[in-house]
């Protein structure tokens, strides 16, 4: 009888453990909410302490943004699930954004290999690093991506000549990123790719890129569309130093037109960040079958950051506020229309720097979620566990003075 109080303290010490293992979860749980398969009107700064998608999953995302308003104070991912949980995704420093596959489950770091699973947390090398994923096929089973062959290290002869060549054009290829599988694609020479976009139906991939070390300082690309099967480009162009391809749903849903983003005022050289934030932005459009000038412009306001998606034909676009201050500066979605007006779907907080959707919900235009808000629940369990011991030991040294009493 003398060992019960010991024994039930032992009992209530391993009890106690186990509810602070499972609270983040137990707490954190949405009772009423239903997963949706719709993008949130409006997200929301997660809270310092809120947990990574490794210490507690939260499924499929409806939005990924990055921002550096996280307790790691430098850019990192932030998941909002479908059911409205947030999770953090924390990236290496100076890592690029890497992208959300169609159903909204997988995200493919750039330059690792790595392939994150978001609803089960766990993170594998499935494919080989150093490749920079361009854009997902619609079908999520192939990736669009470009490697660099440029070597990393010059050294001189002893001529004082470099016997290193700093700008090989690079390789664009589509990657299996679950077994790793590649295929370079023969599109011509780039000293790099930029970015890409492929038809509607899968069948056809729009890559833009730098021709030559040249172009690259004077930053004018070259739009290419190649056959990724059959092999071979269709066509290609010359875009102006102040056009470059709208991004990773620059194809209209039609089949029929590739969008351009393009502006007017300072190129390559401005004078200062008033002037460059002074440029004005439109849509321009490509006939998708010869590449020549289609259509009107569509006028975006802000600065564009790239197309996303359509709604009803019209453009969904990511731009961001002018503003010279970054944390002040404001992302938005936004659904432009040829007559100028225009309707705000997704708002995020100030100062995020990318924003990411999974392609199936912005296929779908699927817009007008609830706002969505960070449980202050979600937290990691050393934080459970930073106020559980205390207490614990609390309670036992209570026990043993009322015992001794």
């Amino acid at each position: 009888m003398r060992r019960l109080p010991a024994v039930v303290t032992v009992v209530a010490a391993v009890a106690l453990l186990l509810v602070v293992a499972q609270a983040p979860g137990w707490l954190a749980a949405r009772r009423d909410a239903v997963p949706a398969e719709v993008v949130p009107s409006r997200v929301r700064d997660p809270w310092l302490w809120q947990a990574t998608v490794g210490q507690h999953p939260v499924g499929p995302a409806s939005v990924l943004f990055f921002t550096a308003n996280t307790r790691y104070f430098e850019s990192t991912g932030v998941v909002v699930g479908r059911d409205g949980g947030y999770r953090l995704l924390p990236v290496n420093v100076a890592e690029a954004p890497g992208l959300l596959s169609p159903d909204g489950r997988w995200y493919l770091r750039p330059g690792t290999g790595g392939l994150l699973d978001l609803r089960a947390g766990d993170e594998r090398v499935t494919h080989e690093p150093g490749l920079h994923p361009l854009a997902w096929a619609p079908d999520g089973k192939l990736v669009a991506a470009t490697r660099g062959n440029d070597d990393p290290v010059i050294t001189y002869g002893p001529d004082n000549q470099p016997l290193d060549d700093p700008s090989k054009p690079d390789d664009l290829l589509t990657v299996d990123p679950w077994t790793g599988a590649e295929r370079v694609l023969p599109v011509g020479t780039f000293a790099s790719h930029t970015s890409a976009a492929w038809s509607p139906d899968g069948s056809l991939l729009a890559v833009a890129g730098n021709a030559d070390p040249a172009a690259e300082i004077a930053e004018r690309e070259r739009l290419a569309v190649v056959d990724p099967t059959a092999g071979g480009v269709r066509w290609q162009v010359d875009l102006g130093e102040r056009q470059r391809l709208a991004g990773r749903a620059a194809w209209h849903p039609d089949g029929r037109r590739i969008a351009l983003l393009a502006y007017d005022g300072c190129a390559t050289r401005c004078a200062d960040a008033a002037e460059l934030l002074r440029r004005s932005w439109r849509i321009e459009f490509l006939d998708a079958a010869t590449g020549r000038p289609v259509g009107d412009p569509i006028p975006v306001s802000g600065a564009a950051v790239e197309l996303v998606a359509w709604r009803d034909g019209d453009p969904v676009v990511e731009r961001q506020s002018p503003e010279a201050d970054h944390e002040r500066q404001q992302t938005t979605l936004a659904a432009v229309t040829a007559h100028g007006t225009e309707q705000v779907l997704l708002d995020v907080p100030d100062g995020v720097s990318d924003v990411e959707v999974p392609g199936n919900l912005l296929r779908r235009a699927a817009f007008g979620g609830p706002q969505s808000r960070p449980s202050p629940f979600a937290a990691p369990p050393w934080l459970y566990s930073a106020v559980a011991v205390p207490l614990l030991l609390t309670i036992l040294v209570l026990t043993r003075r009322r015992r001794g009493a």
